[in-house]
């Protein structure tokens, strides 16, 4: 079969998903398991793989949804637990005393706080946080899905301590045993080098791309959840979003210049919180008065946007008295927990993630398969929400009747949200390991990404985030997809007679782009915020940042690998139009006159 038929075939299963969930409008519950029998249906008919794999990814997609739920569980826990204690009260006082405008909330929470948080843990992580937080808040649900969505972009190729390079591009690589000694040549004697040496040129890409992420978010608030369902309110605070943008960008690439990649994302995160947080306080660049942006009331709020997981009206006119440090404490603790067991110095992975059958929970060659599964509980985020939880109960002196709430609800709020996991995650699993059939096929994502570089030629950097992102969207991981297509990117850059070092941290880039739209990224933050069946709406609300995303660093990709020819060559005049699209609006909304909300 030629590699065009291939690719085709390779797409059916993201067609459908595309048709059924974000097309017609399914919920994830039910248009994913048509996906996973479309999938399941390729891998034996066409790649022809033994019916055992197929259930052995199947099996193994299934203990991975479990793993999500827990974590999914512990983060409602915890939201719950800070709820009955009047935490989520005194948390909220606290932002509208920096400020009431909604705008500058969400950059604080979603692109900084979560920045810290993909840093510290990764793996969805941020959404299962800086979520929940944005709900307890008095966000809409989906408002606070959209933006924790869009945020996992510039910091995710260095979240859960640069796991996506260390491992992911790592992995990806080191399957040609060739790859060290181009290393020396080039003169990265160490394979450490050569990593910290390709995060610097991702950590450039992702600077500059994430210039205009917090101006996204909050332009992407406001134009879908807005009173006036415009673009203009999130954009009337551009210098606002872009110092925050550069607040995280600069010490991030500093870091990863100097540091290597186990931090960018968190420090950028850490330092950029500091320092915005003191600006908003002083009133730096900070709306009027007159000015500030809200939603509407609740009662004017759109269906689709609420979740089971929300701030009731008589909730949100109520007071703490509790400190805003006490307060904070739980999240502070979750934060110094996931950054202490993550510290290489610390060197805790290798007890938490020992392979003692206590510690780690596993089944090798599932039904005589090469596909393994396991699950490692005290390495989880959901074990150190759920423990931040019982201490909660101590910190905030819960009694005993107001915790059994918190987990009541939890479970409420979870039981339905698990249903598109269940389906989701193991057609993921059957679409990534489908090779080893006997019709010899590559497995299904690099057939396809075969078949679009047949079509592109030189123009390849182009589509090369498009691919990484693409690895993300069926995978749910950044780490993943630089697995899958780390080396086919290399070799790609070869064949066409450019750097392929850049080529592959184009890959890291989109990898991390598709992040914004990965299905199960977005049914697992959805069901933290218990937004059930509402994932598509999810996807058709991202899809303009993951856009700009891959378009926008695809471009200075090829601007880059093709600088010789000069800097007026397409990548840059690409990129050069993207920016100048956004002076272009920004310019525009701040003359429109402004309408402030009753």
């Amino acid at each position: 079969m030629n590699t065009g038929t291939l690719a085709i075939l390779s797409l059916l299963p993201i067609i459908v998903v595309a048709i059924f969930l974000v097309g017609l409008r399914w919920p994830a519950s039910r248009a994913m398991p048509l996906a996973y029998v479309v999938a399941a249906g390729m891998a034996v008919l066409v790649w022809q793989v033994p019916g055992a794999k197929v259930m052995a990814a199947t099996v193994n997609g299934l203990i991975v949804a479990g793993t999500l739920i827990y974590i999914i569980f512990g983060a409602i826990l915890l939201l719950n637990t800070l709820q009955q204690s009047g935490a989520i009260l005194s948390i909220r006082k606290g932002f509208s005393d920096i400020t009431p405008d909604r705008r500058v909330q969400v950059i604080i929470i979603a692109w900084l706080f979560g920045s810290f948080i993909e840093g510290s843990a990764g793996f969805g992580t941020p959404a299962a946080v800086a979520v929940p937080l944005m709900v307890g808040l008095g966000f809409p649900a989906m408002a606070a899905v959209v933006a924790g969505m869009i945020i996992q972009s510039t910091p995710v190729s260095f979240g859960a301590m640069g796991t996506p390079i260390l491992v992911g591009i790592s992995t990806g690589l080191s399957a040609d045993p060739d790859m060290a000694s181009y290393a020396a040549a080039r003169g990265y004697p160490e394979w450490d080098m050569f990593l910290a040496y390709i995060a610097t040129k991702v950590a450039l890409i992702h600077a500059m791309a994430g210039t205009f992420i917090p101006l996204l978010v909050t332009g992407i608030m406001t134009r879908f959840f807005g009173p006036e369902r415009s673009f203009a309110d999130g954009f009337r605070i551009w210098k606002f979003a872009l110092f925050a943008a550069f607040a995280m960008t600069v010490p991030y690439l500093l870091v990863a210049t100097f540091l290597g990649p186990e931090f960018p994302s968190m420090f950028g995160g850490m330092i950029g919180l500091a320092i915005v947080i003191s600006a908003a306080r002083s009133g730096f660049l900070m709306p009027a008065d007159d000015e500030i942006w809200q939603f509407a009331e609740r009662s004017h709020w759109d269906e689709e946007w609420n979740g089971s997981l929300h701030q009731s009206a008589a909730d949100l006119e109520q007071h703490s008295d509790m400190g805003l440090i006490r307060a904070w404490s739980p999240y502070l603790v979750v934060a110094a927990l996931l950054v202490i067991t993550r510290l290489p110095a610390l060197d805790l992975e290798s007890l938490l993630r020992s392979a003692h059958p206590l510690i780690t929970w596993s089944w090798p060659q599932i039904f005589g398969s090469d596909i393994s599964a396991s699950f490692q509980p005290l390495w989880s985020p959901g074990t150190i929400f759920i423990l931040v939880s019982l201490i909660t109960i101590g910190l905030h002196g819960l009694s005993i009747p107001q915790y059994g709430r918190a987990l009541s609800g939890s479970l409420r709020t979870l039981l339905p949200a698990s249903t598109a996991l269940v389906f989701t995650v193991p057609m993921v699993q059957v679409f990534i390991n489908s090779s080893g059939g006997t019709a010899g096929y590559e497995q299904m994502p690099i057939a396809l990404a075969e078949g679009v570089a047949s079509l592109t030629g030189s123009a390849w950097p182009f589509f090369a985030t498009f691919i990484g992102g693409l690895g993300a969207f069926v995978a749910g991981s950044n780490t993943v997809s630089n697995m899958m297509f780390s080396l086919f990117q290399f070799g790609v850059g070869e064949r066409i007679l450019i750097d392929p070092t850049w080529v592959v941290a184009l890959q890291a880039v989109g990898g991390a782009s598709g992040n914004i739209i990965c299905v199960h990224n977005v049914v697992a933050a959805s069901a933290v915020a218990g937004l059930v069946g509402k994932e598509g709406a999810v996807i058709r609300k991202t899809l303009l940042p993951f856009a700009y995303y891959a378009l926008m660093t695809g471009s200075l990709g090829y601007g880059i690998v093709n600088v010789g020819n000069g800097l007026l060559n397409s990548g840059f005049i690409v990129a050069a139009a993207i920016v100048a699209a956004f002076v272009y609006h920004i310019h525009k909304f701040n003359r429109a006159p402004q309408l402030v909300p009753d």
